[in-house]
């Protein structure tokens, strides 16, 4: 089952920290190669990225060396709570710029967003310079995915990216949205009108949908507070203590 980022161990963060990094390095290169046809520059651009990416990886190999010893236990992204999980764009083929550029913002946000969090947790001086450092560098690479995006996207291909968004947004929340609420309705209005047919008294009918409803937000909170803390998506908590 997947851990909660606040439950992990220095020992453990840094080995998530090396899985990322690796990730990374190689959706970089599958980016390099399907642009490198039709955008060498770009291409080459994503490569050094690459390079940079397997530098990151080493420096948190010798620092974890140097606390933790050789064996590196298994941390990836989908064993911590609060990831966003990543559409595998890099085999869409053929791949252009604009895919590129919003893949790599959201890889970055979501390794920065990592980090920063990191720092907080950890206490060796050494590594929490680090992390701060790799942070740092994650946000220059989302400053060379809006070059990217600068360099190639036209007026069309921006609004085309625009709608692209906006079916997104629909596909993604609204859609969802309607379908858990037309979900919740019929199976809280069932056992309602079954109790009301059955009975014929209104108060039982009453008890029963209370009943339903109360289960089903349950269920609902369950779900979400189950799924992601906000920790590390950003999204806020599904629960928010009181002050």
């Amino acid at each position: 089952m997947p851990k909660h980022f606040k439950d992990l161990s220095e020992r453990e963060i840094l080995a998530l920290a090396i899985s990322l990094e690796e990730e990374d390095g190689r959706i970089y290169g599958e980016f390099a190669e399907g642009l490198r046809e039709n955008y060498p520059a770009t291409a080459k651009l994503l490569t050094e990225m690459q390079s940079e990416e397997a530098s990151h990886r080493n420096s948190l190999f010798e620092i974890y060396r140097s606390r933790f010893g050789e064996r590196i236990p298994l941390v990836r992204r989908q064993d911590v709570k609060g990831f966003v999980s990543r559409p595998a764009v890099w085999l869409v083929e053929p791949i252009g710029p604009a895919a590129v550029r919003r893949a790599i913002e959201a890889m970055e946000s979501d390794t920065r967003r990592f980090y920063t969090m990191a720092v907080q947790r950890v206490t060796d001086a050494s590594t929490r310079k680090l992390l701060g450092d790799l942070a740092d560098a994650e946000l220059k690479h989302s400053e060379t995915a809006e070059l990217i995006g600068r360099q190639h996207l036209t007026p069309d291909a921006q609004q085309n990216e625009r709608e692209t968004q906006r079916r997104a947004f629909v596909l993604q929340f609204v859609q969802p949205a309607l379908a858990g609420l037309m979900d919740g309705s019929v199976s809280t209005l069932a056992p309602l009108f079954a109790a009301a047919f059955a009975t014929h008294q209104s108060w039982d009918a009453f008890r029963v949908g209370l009943a339903a409803s109360v289960g089903a937000g349950i269920s609902m909170a369950f779900a979400e507070a189950l799924s992601d803390d906000g920790s590390l998506t950003g999204r806020g908590r599904p629960v928010v203590p009181r002050s």
